[in-house]
């Protein structure tokens, strides 16, 4: 026996095997249920494939008078496949339990055509885990002004990304490795400082089990210092798009470095107008991965929206902050993020925090 409470829980679970394969569509999962039995369940698995709706009804052998619940409103438009609202009413669901709305102008409106077909509708079970896992869709499909911004961390119980020495590999263990090319699959571009770049020359890529349908971006906030074109992240063969944002001070002679190898260069003078520049090239959604300076100045400006801290057992002392140096704040003054997720990766831990807003897209 399942509740709908479990059930969505489950479809939530179900939604992440999209992970990295269907963006810019959003994660759904859907569970079909009649008398706390599962009858079928699915999941939105490609972009432009059956979505998860159509994908649990294809799994049941008589879904008339069941409920379906599902994370995501169901979609009320033609697009690459009919729409869902359309094969619940002929498959005879007889109530639909919504985590939550669907914000696009375009898909939203699924609830209201099932209510006036005469199916029950209940909107808001399961909604912030539901929302957490779908976060950068809502973000994205609100805001145009920037990517939704994730930070990722592996640091010590103390807080140091990095030795006295600058040795910062490996700090976490393989399932943490594991887990970070997962990560990586899902986001449209992967960031790093330039100091991080130089030292110590990452590939950003995605090498881990879920191969993402459009390879990330590779990112290199880049301010004003030196920037070698050997870097193993700039290669035009090594992955995907390589894209430095550069201070427009420098921007001619970078351009002239790293243009003709097919590194496209944009200019921006602060954090704000670098984010802005990535959204108008096309990112939804930027994961950084360091250095504590570009995290730090990144917080400092409220420009991030999600942190992924991966903690390892292991005390440092000292050696580069996770995130940077900041203004202090007064506890009473400090914002209250929302734990999304904790849970163990091997002898590391996984702490996922968003900001509050992120959830709502706004």
């Amino acid at each position: 026996m399942i509740t709908e409470r479990e059930a969505m829980s489950r479809a939530v679970a179900l939604a992440l095997r999209g992970w990295g394969r269907v963006a810019p569509n959003p994660l759904v999962g859907a569970v079909v249920v009649r008398e706390g039995r599962v009858l079928g369940e699915g999941w939105h698995a490609e972009f432009g494939g059956a979505h998860a709706e159509a994908a649990a009804l294809s799994r049941c052998a008589d879904p008339r008078g069941a409920a379906l619940v599902v994370t995501l409103e169901p979609c009320n438009h033609h697009g690459k496949t009919p729409p869902c609202t359309e094969a619940l009413m002929a498959q005879g669901i007889a109530r639909v339990v919504i985590a939550g709305r669907d914000p696009h102008p375009v898909a939203q409106g699924g609830a209201e055509q099932l209510r006036a077909a005469g199916i029950a509708v209940e909107i808001g079970l399961g909604a912030e885990e539901a929302a957490a896992a779908n976060a950068a869709y809502l973000w994205s499909t609100v805001r145009r002004d920037r990517p939704f911004v994730a930070v990722k961390v592996a640091a010590s119980l103390d807080g140091f990304i990095a030795d006295v020495e600058g040795h910062s590999q490996w700090i976490s263990g393989p399932a943490a490795h594991e887990f970070v090319h997962w990560l990586r699959a899902g986001f449209d571009a992967i960031a790093v400082g330039r100091e991080t770049a130089v030292r110590d020359d990452p590939q950003l890529t995605v090498r881990g089990a879920v191969t993402p349908r459009v390879p990330p971006a590779r990112v290199v906030f880049a301010g004003r210092g030196p920037l070698p074109a050997t870097l193993r992240c700039l290669d035009p063969a090594g992955g995907g798009p390589a894209i430095v944002v550069t201070q427009p001070a420098v921007a001619a002679v970078r351009r002239a470095a790293l243009g003709p190898a097919g590194v496209q260069l944009l200019e921006a003078a602060t954090p704000a107008a670098g984010l802005q520049a990535l959204r108008e090239a096309g990112v939804c959604a930027l994961l950084v991965e360091g250095g504590g300076t570009l995290v730090g100045n990144l917080l400092e400006a409220d420009l991030v929206d999600r942190v992924y801290r991966i903690t390892a057992p292991v005390w440092l002392g000292a050696g580069a902050p996770a995130f940077g140096s900041r203004a202090g704040v007064p506890l009473g003054d400090a914002a209250r993020w929302v734990v999304t997720e904790r849970r163990p990766l091997g002898s590391d831990t996984l702490l996922v925090v968003d900001r509050a807003l992120c959830l709502q897209g706004s």
